[in-house]
């Protein structure tokens, strides 16, 4: 065991600790209970982690400055839900503690173990004991001795009595008979620097045989809603006052000039346009949470409802976009242009709708390759999988109107095929450099339009831009759907309809991230 770990070893520690939580991610999800139980606390954990390591394998892990900055900026800028915000707070703490640091050596790791404590506390509004804020603070406590490997294994074991005693602490856990997962989501990463600190063997993947969601009856729980802003000049507090007001499980943090914003709201657009006023929305995630339980409930058969033949999966973009997909009966996965989503995801997607047919919407051809290997697992393990070619978000939604889940595929495809065919997709956005496409001059920062996928046209304003889009694929059209970017204000968009009276113009918000429009025309 070393005295003391260098920034090269404590990268690795934190690398080889994201590989080790992955193993128990089912396990974690399987416990989420609180603050809703919505199933995805470990997806989370994880996905802040990775950002993290990401960071790490960009970073010059030579220096321990770019150790610590990497911990805190990846996992700040990839934190997902409550407990994945709350993570990246904590490891910002522990990071805070290596800066001006050449190693990390006993002391130094209980101070940082506390210091990761104090920030998640910090950043939480109203801190609940019973999750994994509790656990942290005991595993800093709980640190004694002088040489990592010691403190280590007393932070651990601390850790784990804690994380025993959070049902006495919150009634949900009580309720469902689990313990927190957040704070056993903290305990399995705690294990996994342990093991890189000891060359332990990744271990096996716990079998899940019960999801603690089964334990609540389906009820109204809001939405989950995050959002990433960049250019923020104003203090975290400030905006934290300025969401408040619209839910609870608030967490609102920053750094460099980025600000993280997760809350459980009913009004997410309204949350949204809100905290678009303090700066540049460059990502968001609004997820039902209510309809995330319906669907952990129906995947165990515990809906009292038949189950008909045909289920949909759809890959959207823009929580505007997803909501609409889900109004059509599709379980959502996220993810499109720049953000494809993986095999696993969509894999995970399809064995959770409890339909033993399934329809799957990529809506993009960069997902289409993964879409066809899911198919092909999925099939492996029994479950019949139709990939519809849906080349634009555009098509998937117009396929999606088609849908009945009482018809078999044999039925619904033609028809899905044919409204496809019939929709055109605009899209706004703007150049990422300076170029030349198809005789196009593209100026950097300057908005550009597509149709189906191709550029056609550039502009000055994203309304210009909206509108020189409608006049070319119009013909033949009459309804034309448009979903507003978050920095989108719906005055400038009902300006562009009223130039339209021809169509039934419906204006809606939540289109994908770094757009300003997102159209369809039927």
């Amino acid at each position: 065991m070393a005295k003391a770990w260098g920034p090269e070893a404590v990268a690795e520690a934190f690398r080889y600790a994201t590989r080790w939580f992955q193993v128990y991610v089912e396990e974690l999800n399987a416990l989420n209970v609180y603050p809703v139980p919505d199933g995805d606390t470990g997806t989370n954990m994880l996905h802040t982690l990775e950002a993290a390591r990401r960071e790490l394998d960009l970073a010059d892990t030579s220096r321990m400055d770019q150790v610590a900055r990497a911990l805190a900026y990846g996992s700040l800028l990839g934190a997902r839900g409550n407990s994945g915000v709350i993570l990246s707070q904590i490891l910002r703490g522990f990071a805070e503690a290596l800066k001006g640091k050449k190693a990390l050596d006993g002391p130094l790791l209980r101070r940082a173990l506390r210091m990761g404590a104090e920030s998640g506390y910090k950043a939480v509004m109203r801190p609940v004991e019973g999750t994994i804020l509790t656990v942290a603070r005991a595993a800093g406590e709980g640190a004694r001795g002088e040489a990592l490997e010691e403190v280590l294994e007393t932070a651990l074991e601390a850790a784990r009595e804690a994380l025993e005693r959070t049902p006495e602490l919150l009634p949900a856990l009580r309720q469902a008979g689990v313990v927190d997962a957040g704070g056993a989501g903290y305990v399995r990463l705690l294990e996994g620097i342990r093991g890189y600190a000891l060359g332990l063997p990744l271990p096996e993947p716990p079998k899940v045989e019960r999801y603690a969601q089964t334990a609540f009856a389906t009820e109204e729980f809001g939405y989950c809603t995050e959002f990433l802003m960049e250019g923020v000049e104003v203090p975290v507090e400030r905006i934290r006052e300025a969401v408040a007001p619209f839910g609870d499980s608030l967490l609102v943090v920053g750094a460099e000039g980025y600000v993280k914003g997760h809350i459980h709201t009913d009004d997410p657009d309204g949350l949204l346009a809100t905290v678009a006023r303090f700066g540049r929305v460059v990502r968001t995630k609004v997820e039902d949470m209510t309809q995330q339980h319906t669907e952990i409930l129906s995947t165990f058969g515990l809906l009292a409802e038949e189950v008909p033949p045909t289920g949909l999966v759809a890959v959207a973009l823009g929580h505007g976009v997803a909501r609409a997909f889900r109004s059509l009966g599709a379980r959502v996965v996220a993810g499109g242009q720049t953000q494809n989503p993986s095999v696993e995801d969509l894999l995970a997607a399809i064995r959770s709708v409890p339909n033993p047919k399934v329809i799957l919407l990529p809506n993009n051809p960069n997902v289409f390759l993964a879409a066809t290997e899911a198919a092909k697992l999925a099939q492996e393990a029994g479950k019949e999988v139709h990939v519809l070619k849906t080349r634009t978000l555009g098509q998937g939604l117009a396929a999606a109107v088609r849908y009945t889940p009482e018809a078999l595929p044999e039925e619904l495809l033609p028809e899905m095929e044919e409204a496809m065919a019939g929709a055109v997709t605009l899209e706004v956005t703007w150049a990422s450099r300076d170029a030349e496409v198809e005789g196009l001059k593209v100026l950097k920062d300057k908005p550009i339009g597509l149709l189906d996928g191709r550029l056609v046209l550039v502009g000055e304003t994203p309304e210009e831009v909206v509108e020189g889009l409608v006049r070319m694929a119009q013909e033949g059209k009459e309804v034309l759907t448009l979903f507003l970017g978050p920095n989108t204000p719906k005055e400038k968009a009902q300006g562009v309809a009223q130039k339209f009276p021809e169509l039934a113009v419906e204006i809606l918000p939540g289109g994908p991230d770094l757009y300003a429009y997102l159209g369809v025309l039927e």
